[in-house]
């Protein structure tokens, strides 16, 4: 599987980090299916051949190649957990990706689609759910349960034993500590401290982000 071809599904900020990450570990990949850039008429996204849009994707063999979730996860939106999931009805598979400057322990549990990007960490015991990014210098400590489709924004730190419910957004800098449970499709902003359960559909923002209005 390791040495199986892959497509990026998406060109934007996300794909671009995600392309390093497969140069990083030596991955092949071999087409980009973008529907802005088709429309642009270009030929070549970083020196990968555009295929097209999405229906491109109806002739590739899904046992031949895998897929790259290359569409970021933004606050209130699903499209990431939407394309991920058709594709995955279509037989496509996401394999899960580490880049060589992350560590991860052998007893954690990643599943398919995962993207933990460089300098982050994940340790014993901890699993992350299907289709969930792990970014740059996110720290996650042992024994976190991580549902699917979540993003756990760069910098963020989860201390042990903490529980995040599918389609969460954990923003940059936040810290949640430990023990605590994450509803789904909750909102953790950026440097918030949490340190109380947060429901279902919740959002919890910053001082800074409350004072001035930035969401």
């Amino acid at each position: 599987m390791s040495s199986q071809p892959l497509v990026m599904i998406g060109a934007g900020g996300h794909a671009k980090v995600l392309h390093a990450l497969a140069i990083a570990l030596g991955r092949s990949i071999v087409g980009v299916c973008d529907p802005q850039l088709l429309h642009q008429g270009q030929s070549h996204w970083r020196g990968v051949p555009i295929l097209g849009g999405d229906e491109a994707l109806a002739q590739l063999d899904p046992a031949a190649v895998g897929l790259i979730n290359g569409i970021g996860q933004l606050v209130g939106s699903f499209a990431r957990q939407k394309i991920y999931v058709r594709l995955r009805q279509l037989g496509f598979k996401f394999p899960a990706l580490v880049h060589p400057a992350a560590w991860v322990a052998s007893t954690a549990l990643l599943g398919d689609g995962v993207q933990i990007m460089a300098g982050a960490i994940v340790q014993p015991d901890c699993c992350i759910g299907q289709n969930s990014i792990i970014n740059t210098h996110a720290c996650i400590d042992h024994d976190c349960q991580i549902g699917e489709h979540v993003h756990i924004a760069p910098g963020a730190t989860l201390c042990g034993a903490v529980l995040v419910g599918s389609s969460c957004f954990v923003g940059s800098g936040s810290t949640v500590i430990q023990g605590i449970r994450i509803g789904e499709r909750a909102v953790v902003g950026a440097g918030v401290a949490l340190v109380r359960d947060l429901k279902s559909g919740h959002m919890i923002l910053g001082a800074a982000v409350r004072k001035y209005g930035a969401i």
